[in-house]
C-alpha cells in the first residue's frame, strides 16, 4: 500500500476507534485487522422507515433525549493503494448476521448505487463521510423498495462494485 494511504487511513482507524476524536453517532468499527479491508456497522438514527419501535417515553417538561433507535447495517470497506485519490470499494454485508438494507439504490447482494462513490467521489470524503452519507440516505428514504432490476442485475452483477458502471440518475430518494 502506498504511503499516502498508509498515513490516511491510520488516522482515519485512529479517529473511529476513538483515539483521535469520537467516532459519529451510531457508527461502530466491526474489525479493521488491516488496511486493506474494514468493516463497519452503521444504525439509522432517528425518524425513518427503519426505525426499530417507538423511542422511550418522555416524562412530561422533558425534552426527548434519545434518537429512536434504527434497523443495524454492516459495511465492508475495501481500500486499493491509490486511497484517497480513487474511491474505497464500499458494499452492504449481507450474510447470516447481516442484510442489506430495502432501499431504491441498494441491491439484495450489497451494492450501492451512489455517486459519492463512483464519479463524484473527492479526496476529501473520508470513511466517517460516506457512512454517515449512507446513514442519511437511509434516514430520508421515502418507501422501502428494491432498485428496478434488482432480481436481474443480481444475478450477473460483479462482486466487485469498482467494476460496475452505475447512472446516477435519481437524487430523490
Amino acid at each position: 500500500m502506498a504511503m499516502m494511504s498508509t498515513k490516511r487511513l491510520q488516522k482515519e482507524l485512529a479517529e473511529l476507534n476513538g483515539v483521535k476524536g469520537t467516532p459519529p453517532a451510531g457508527i461502530n468499527l466491526l474489525t479493521a485487522d488491516n488496511l486493506a479491508s474494514w468493516r463497519l456497522e452503521l444504525q439509522v438514527l432517528g425518524e425513518s422507515l427503519y426505525q426499530v419501535g417507538a423511542a422511550p417515553p418522555c416524562e412530561a417538561g422533558q425534552r426527548e433525549q434519545v434518537a429512536p433507535a434504527g434497523e443495524t447495517f454492516a459495511v465492508e470497506f475495501r481500500f486499493g493503494p491509490r486511497y484517497p485519490i480513487e474511491s474505497p470499494a464500499v458494499v452492504f454485508v449481507v450474510n447470516d448476521k447481516y442484510k442489506a438494507p430495502v432501499h431504491p439504490h441498494v441491491y439484495s447482494n450489497g451494492l450501492i448505487c451512489a455517486s459519492i462513490l463512483g464519479n463524484e467521489w473527492s479526496p476529501v470524503l473520508s470513511v466517517s463521510a460516506v457512512c454517515l452519507t449512507l446513514q442519511s440516505m437511509l434516514a430520508s428514504c421515502k418507501e422501502k423498495k428494491l432498485p428496478d432490476g434488482n432480481d436481474a442485475f443480481v444475478k450477473t452483477a460483479p462482486t466487485d462494485p469498482k467494476k460496475v458502471r452505475f447512472v446516477y440518475d435519481d437524487d430523490t430518494v
